[in-house]
């Protein structure tokens, strides 16, 4: 069986394809996988280590306002659905696979436009642009909340969960503790503002440090995102905290080994991106959700108030957000321990690990129909 997998721009797309993928290879015998995405985003990073074949197709979304920009933009646009076209021929896959980003659009539709099975992954409550078009010509659609399931074709669509990687669900505490030296007696808070980083979180989270360094009872792992690191720990030091100092506080770049954070996190700071929170819910950690307010439709605030309303987390706008009310939050939760079991059990309640399970069996279903 021959996949081709799309899927670029941020680890909220490409993880779940990757995700997919290892799902794939444990229920097919000599899969071959090809991933195509964007020689600029992430994905050129993360992909070849995790070891699949990767081809890129280079194009950028058009700006929602009249701009000049969009006549070289729409350009690139053409040469890359004349590349992907290319690819798709080239390769001769089985099924073709999208989760999410700019340059699905032309590969998925290049497949459909030849008659080859197509699936896209939606994350979101509130589906992008882009897979809102390719509904009308992909063979499923596999959705990762059941809100999003109104904007498709009813006869496509199947909602099964945003798959999540087998190690989030597997890794347990103990081995996040060491891998981070951090103390099993005191609250965890995990801080990620997503792949990219995000600079309201980070630079309330400054003011947060400052209020929790030293502190017997809690502990703070913190992922700036590598853009924003340096920037933050010169920020850190003009406010007087010497992170070598306290060993309660630990502030990364990156994350790459996100599922031993999630394994020790009590409670967890988050943007509200599909991916953060199916890992969040699977493991059932309660929430502070920031939403990034500039995503498209809006679809972060949608998300995190879906998850508001089960129970297993509180939303803060980012208009909303500063140390100040970062601090008191925090404190709030980490101070009623019933209160917090009770997020945690909802968040669990909500949580879909075994959505790649399903999918994988969804893309098999479609490779076996064309065969016949």
């Amino acid at each position: 069986m021959k996949i081709i997998v799309s899927g670029g721009g941020t680890g909220g797309h490409i993880y779940p394809a990757v995700t997919i993928i290892r799902a794939l290879q444990k229920r097919v015998d000599n899969l071959e996988v090809l991933y195509v995405g964007t020689s600029k985003g992430l994905e050129a990073d993360i992909v070849p280590k995790e070891g699949f074949p990767f081809k890129t197709v280079d194009l950028q979304g058009f700006k929602r306002s009249l701009s000049p920009a969009n006549f070289l933009r729409a350009f690139k646009a053409i040469k890359g659905v004349i590349k992907a076209a290319g690819i798709v021929r080239d390769f001769k896959p089985d099924v073709v696979v999208g989760t999410g980003g700019y340059v699905c659009g032309p590969v998925l539709m290049a497949a459909s436009l030849m008659g080859i099975p197509t699936l896209i992954q939606e994350q979101n409550v509130v589906p992008g642009i882009t897979n809102k078009i390719l509904s009308n010509f992909v063979s499923r659609i596999a959705t990762g909340a059941i809100e999003a399931n109104k904007h498709f074709p009813q006869d496509k669509v199947i909602f099964t969960g945003n798959p999540i990687r087998d190690e989030v669900v597997n890794t347990q505490r103990e081995p996040g503790y060491s891998a981070f030296e951090l103390d099993p007696a005191k609250k965890t808070v995990l801080v990620s503002g997503g792949s990219r980083g995000a600079r309201s979180i980070n630079r309330a989270m400054v003011g947060v440090l400052k209020h929790f360094a030293g502190s017997k009872r809690v502990q703070i792992l913190h992922a700036t995102g590598k853009a924003e690191h340096e920037d933050i720990l010169r920020r850190i030091a003009e406010a007087g905290v010497d992170l070598d100092k306290f060993s309660n506080l630990k502030v990364y770049p990156y994350l790459y080994n996100m599922p031993q954070a999630m394994a020790v996190a009590d409670l967890a700071v988050f943007r509200a991106g599909a991916t953060g929170l199916a890992e969040l819910t699977a493991k059932g950690i309660p929430a502070v959700l920031i939403p990034y307010p500039y995503a498209a439709e809006n679809h972060q605030e949608f998300n995190a108030r879906a998850i508001e309303k089960a129970g297993a987390a509180k939303v803060i706008l980012n208009k909303d957000i500063s140390a100040e009310i970062l601090i008191s939050t925090i404190e709030e939760l980490l101070a009623d321990d019933r209160h917090l079991q009770e997020m945690a059990e909802r968040s669990h309640s909500i949580g879909h690990p075994e959505a790649a399970a399903t999918i994988a069996e969804m893309i098999i279903e479609l490779a076996r129909n064309k065969q016949k």
